[in-house]
């Protein structure tokens, strides 16, 4: 008898302590709100060219000059090079391009944070290009090792609303949290930034340093942030399906579609209208600027349904 009540209490005190470290672990980790309606991962495509061709000259013209871009550029002063080569090339086809950099530079122009931590800086950059971006609805964070064709994020987002939440780009999954990769860059609409930047007052929901048991990346910080609020990860497609916004730069995309897919290389690799490739050299990123820019063959026309101007007193190519 005695014996049946000591295992009785050690199985109370047992898992009275289990108990104990759950709950501890669940008020230090990340927090978890579910909507009312359940979110179904969504895949935003661009509009067909059908669809656009349905529209008159008149409606084109007005889609192609009411689609603006912000670019907020996450800058390090030690990676001079990257920083120099996205402001010669892609960054001159954004509406506004501005660099953040944790400290001052003798050299480059940019905002400086006075920050050293990433999730930090990247709350503060966000805050900064809400408060500045003026009649600029879309908004576009990368690193200058990114390249992005800015013409074609403007294409994929015409037909959306800026005022609804969207945050875009290639969609990740850790645990329960879907997420935009920020090494392909993520796009934000005005509404889900404007969600954010109340969600950043939020300490307990989105604190900015993080829970030091659950120290997520500030990827992650950012989804966690804006689910919060109500903003789910969505991944940017072509009407194909096939995915915009990629990590990785073009040559290494070929390189595994030969190696896999030899019957059909380019179909498999890339989409014709993506939007970013990342992990180039200063070079391959120049390289890359002649491809798409500047490259043309005498006499043929591309006959595309609608144009994007470069912004008032841009040099870009």
């Amino acid at each position: 008898m005695l014996s049946e009540g000591s295992s009785f209490i050690k199985g109370l005190f047992l898992g009275s302590l289990f108990c104990l470290v759950m709950s501890t672990l669940v008020s230090y980790g990340p927090s978890w709100h579910p909507s009312q309606d359940s979110h179904l991962h969504h895949h935003i495509k661009a509009p067909s060219k059908e669809e656009l061709q349905r529209l008159s000259e008149a409606q084109r013209l007005e889609l192609s000059q009411r689609v603006r871009v912000y670019c907020a550029i996450m800058v390090q002063p030690k990676n001079l090079e990257h920083w120099t080569t996205a402001k010669d090339t892609w960054s001159k086809h954004c509406d506004r391009a501005v660099f953040y950099s944790p400290e001052s530079s003798a050299t480059l122009e940019a905002v400086e944070l006075q920050e050293q931590d990433e999730w930090a800086r990247m709350r503060k950059a966000l805050r900064h290009a809400y408060d500045h971006a003026d009649d600029l609805h879309w908004f576009f964070l990368a690193r200058p090792t990114t390249f992005a064709i800015i013409e074609n994020l403007k294409y994929l987002v015409l037909d959306k609303e800026p005022e609804q939440p969207f945050y875009i780009g290639h969609v990740a999954k850790s645990g329960e949290l879907e997420y935009v990769e920020y090494e392909s860059g993520v796009v934000l609409s005005r509404e889900a930034l404007r969600r954010l930047t109340e969600a950043l007052g939020d300490t307990e929901h989105c604190p900015e340093r993080g829970h030091a048991l659950w120290r997520l990346n500030e990827e992650k910080q950012l989804a966690e942030c804006l689910k919060f609020r109500g903003v789910f990860a969505e991944n940017g497609e072509d009407t194909q399906g096939r995915g915009l916004f990629s990590s990785r730069s073009v040559g290494s995309l070929i390189s595994e579609s030969l190696a896999q897919r030899p019957a059909d290389v380019l179909e498999s690799c890339c989409s014709d209208m993506a939007v970013t490739f990342s992990g180039m050299t200063p070079n391959q990123m120049q390289v890359m600027m002649f491809g798409v820019y500047r490259l043309r063959p005498y006499g043929h026309a591309f006959h595309d349904s609608l144009m994007f101007l470069p912004p008032v007193g841009s040099e870009n190519d």
